[in-house]
């Protein structure tokens, strides 16, 4: 089962979040929050906060327990920029993009695999080691031989 938290629009660059998200994605759930707690980054805070939210999800809307959860994925995708201009010499403008962005947090309580029983198989005699005869290999076809083109120029 996957239980998903999103934050939208929000006003971080998407490059700067996935900084934070790359070193958090691969970890254990309880050390993610831990590691994402002492980070000095900002962006660490909107991850902590969407990851806190997907843990509540979890809890109170699907009843599962907090050491049942994994972190399957973090997303950070790109969002919708405000475009600004600075005032530079002889009247121009340079652009500025105020950068957005989506972070969406996946968490999974693994399945568990029953093992189903199998029947045992029926014990068979051992087959006899016997060498079995390739049939020969048929030569190759000889082929003719290339006859050279030569390219006439027509100065």
């Amino acid at each position: 089962m996957i239980i998903t938290a999103s934050q939208r629009f929000s006003r971080q660059a998407p490059l700067k979040v996935r900084l934070v998200a790359n070193t958090v994605r691969k970890m254990p759930l309880e050390a993610a929050i831990r590691q994402l707690a002492v980070m000095d980054r900002t962006a660490s805070i909107l991850i902590l906060k969407v990851v806190r939210q997907a843990i509540a999800n979890a809890v109170n809307n699907q009843g599962i327990k907090f050491e049942e959860l994994q972190l399957k994925n973090i997303l950070v995708d790109s969002a919708s920029s405000y475009k600004r201009f600075r005032a530079v010499s002889r009247g121009r403008a340079h652009s500025i993009l105020k950068r957005s962005s989506h972070v969406t947090v996946q968490l999974e309580k693994p399945e568990l695999l029953v093992a189903v029983p199998t029947t045992k198989a029926v014990a068979t005699e051992p087959k006899k080691a016997t060498k079995e005869t390739r049939p020969a290999k048929k030569a190759a076809p000889k082929s003719k031989p290339k006859t050279a083109i030569k390219k006439v120029s027509t100065k």
